[in-house]
């Protein structure tokens, strides 16, 4: 987890399914940025890839942010 990943998560619970486009409108981070942190994130459970380049907060992403889940014990998710 990077510092930046906690307020994308945030966002996300706030705002709804975002795009990297939109996490850059919300001025979290630059669109390129986003992009590689919703990757890693949705790599690890806590979002998941609804379209292509939109993303939404995963039951694992709200129990994060809730702290009832510690993200040092996620592991990658493999498909």
């Amino acid at each position: 987890m990077r510092p930046v990943d906690e307020h994308i998560l945030e966002t996300m619970r706030d705002e709804g399914n975002l795009t990297p486009q939109a996490v850059e409108n919300f001025d979290v981070c630059s669109r390129s940025h986003a992009s590689v942190r919703l990757s890693k994130l949705a790599e690890y459970g806590l979002v998941s890839r609804i379209a292509q380049g939109l993303y939404r907060l995963t039951d694992e992403g709200r129990a994060f942010l809730n702290e009832e889940l510690d993200a040092a014990e996620l592991e990658p998710k493999t498909e």
